[in-house]
């Protein structure tokens, strides 16, 4: 598998490349509008053609760049199912996974930072990666206060459908706000200061006790990711005039 991590410093987002070495047909994982040009430029210099647009869920803090990629190379639009986009060219879920290639995403229902939320299980070889959305960060996790959140419905789909994954999966988040890129399915469960050892009564307290503020883009981002990223040109200047989101855990 080709694989590379992208970062997208405004708002702190990792968006992930895959590429299928054989038919070179590519993957990418929760991409970001301003990042059109590096991302078209990354596929070029791998030699890769982009075949689906793919979201672990309606982003707040940034419009994604789905539809904008699908009309400049002809990518298809690949979200979970539950939140029936009428955007969407491929609807997945836990019993429809995404097939490109060699390469096999597997959803993993895990809502709580929005009710739809999905995490994707790639397998190779002797090596298991989970992409965890805003569902789980490095020490830390998504925000349960908006979007249909709820804080007892993340603990259980962590648990459930993450921390019951081999310690030695490879847990890669969709944010990281301390330049971190990568951790474990053993580490979060042994010291992330929410998850580890916590139980759902203090997780709950913890996740009630947060008082961030909103995210600065969420009365853009939701309505525009909602259209997969078809927002107006009003809608692009005014994100533009944005700075940075508040942070997603």
């Amino acid at each position: 598998m080709i694989f590379r991590q992208l970062f997208e410093p405004t708002s702190s987002t990792y968006t992930y490349l895959f590429g299928c070495p054989e038919t070179r047909r590519a993957v990418l994982l929760d991409p970001v509008l301003e990042t059109v040009e590096r991302d078209l430029r990354v596929l070029q210099q791998l030699g890769l053609r982009l075949a689906y647009t793919l979201e672990t869920h309606i982003h707040a803090d940034h419009i994604t760049s789905a539809c904008r990629l699908r009309t400049l190379v002809g990518s298809k639009v690949a979200c979970p199912a539950l939140d029936a986009l009428t955007c969407v060219d491929t609807p997945v879920s836990e019993e429809r996974p995404l097939q490109v290639g060699t390469l096999t995403f597997k959803p993993l229902f895990t809502p709580g930072h929005t009710d739809a939320h999905h995490s994707y299980l790639v397998q190779l070889p002797g090596l298991l990666r989970v992409f965890t959305g805003d569902a789980l960060l490095i020490d830390g996790c998504g925000r349960t206060d908006f979007q249909s959140g709820d804080a007892a419905t993340l603990y259980r789909s962590i648990h459930r459908s993450i921390f019951s994954l081999p310690d030695d999966t490879l847990v890669y988040p969709a944010h990281d706000y301390q330049h971190r890129r990568v951790t474990t399915v053993a580490q979060e469960k042994e010291r992330n200061p929410r998850l580890g050892g916590t139980s759902l009564e203090e997780f709950v307290t913890i996740m009630g006790n947060l008082k961030l503020e909103p995210p600065k883009k969420i009365g853009i981002a939701v309505p525009a990711n909602r259209l997969c990223g078809n927002c107006t040109e009003r809608a692009h200047s005014e994100l533009q005039q944005l700075g940075g989101g508040s942070p997603q855990g």
